[in-house]
């Protein structure tokens, strides 16, 4: 009988635990974009062009910890990582 062992890379597939709005949320990629974050926020799987959102963000990763993130933005995930997503309507 042949044992096949499998080795994974370290650091894949690994589960994320970080905060949206205050709530935790399971993650899985090693980095996350600004709509991955409004849909964890919002539960919405496109944006409406009339709905502007706002994400800040903080213990993050590596220089810059904390900041603003944009439409087409993408950050490196970290443990813990906390994301605040507001919402608003274009007048």
């Amino acid at each position: 009988m042949k044992c096949e062992k499998t080795h994974d890379t370290p650091g894949q597939n690994k589960e994320f635990n970080i905060i949206v709005n205050g709530r935790s949320k399971q993650f899985s990629k090693k980095k996350i974009s600004f709509i991955e974050v409004v849909e964890l926020a919002f539960n919405v799987t496109e944006i409406d062009e009339n709905t502007c959102y706002t994400v800040a963000y903080r213990k993050g990763e590596g220089k810059k910890k904390e900041g603003i993130m944009v439409e087409g933005d993408v950050i490196r995930v970290k443990e813990g990582m906390i994301f605040d997503v507001t919402q608003t309507d274009k007048s």
